[in-house]
């Protein structure tokens, strides 16, 4: 069974940084892609920034030039920084992998920007 595993949540002010980390239990290069998604409080889950296989990356509109997201091949982590925040960045964030027709995701990890 995969295992997705998110760290690096937290508390931070207004125009704050974090790092959030994703640990994968296999080779994160058996997936097609993993992706960071959000759901803040009352609002539906929001794609932030997808990583493919091959390396192409793609951002949702409201946090590009902010967030980044990266990966460790040897450490099979996927990591997004995140910069600049606002409370509008408020969420849980989720770690999502996809292999053929199967979705996996982590537990969550809960990120509070104070105004």
């Amino acid at each position: 069974q995969v295992q997705l595993v998110e760290s690096g949540g937290g508390l931070v002010q207004t125009g704050g940084s974090l790092r959030l980390s994703c640990a994968a239990s296999e080779s994160i290069f058996s997936f097609n892609a993993m992706r960071w998604y959000r759901q803040a409080p009352g609002n539906q889950r929001e794609l932030v920034a997808i990583i493919t296989s091959g390396g192409t990356i793609t951002y949702a509109d409201s946090v590009k030039g902010r967030f980044t997201i990266s990966r460790d091949n040897a450490k099979n982590t996927v990591h997004l920084r995140m910069g600049n925040l606002t409370p509008e960045d408020t969420a849980v964030y989720y770690c999502n992998a996809d292999r053929r027709a199967y979705m996996y995701w982590g537990q969550g990890t809960r990120v509070t920007v104070s105004s």
